[in-house]
């Protein structure tokens, strides 16, 4: 499966990522949604997944939060 690579700002600084497009799907409708950008809600998921101390990638975290956002609409 091919991935989607995507840059933007984390806390002032450019990154990128690369997700399959069924969670770059699920990440984008769940900012249209709450009408917010999307290096809002990845910020978020980045600073969530430091606070927890989880040794995974940032596209890893993206991917769990995703797949929550699926399971609780499901």
């Amino acid at each position: 499966m091919s991935q989607i690579k995507r840059s933007l700002s984390l806390a002032g600084h450019r990154t990128s990522l690369a997700l399959e497009p069924e969670f770059w799907a699920v990440l984008d409708a769940a900012c249209a949604a709450q009408g917010r950008s999307l290096a809002s809600l990845i910020g978020e998921i980045d600073e969530e997944r430091v606070l927890k101390g989880d040794d995974a990638g940032l596209a890893s975290a993206c991917r769990v939060w995703a797949l929550r956002q699926a399971q609780s609409r499901a």
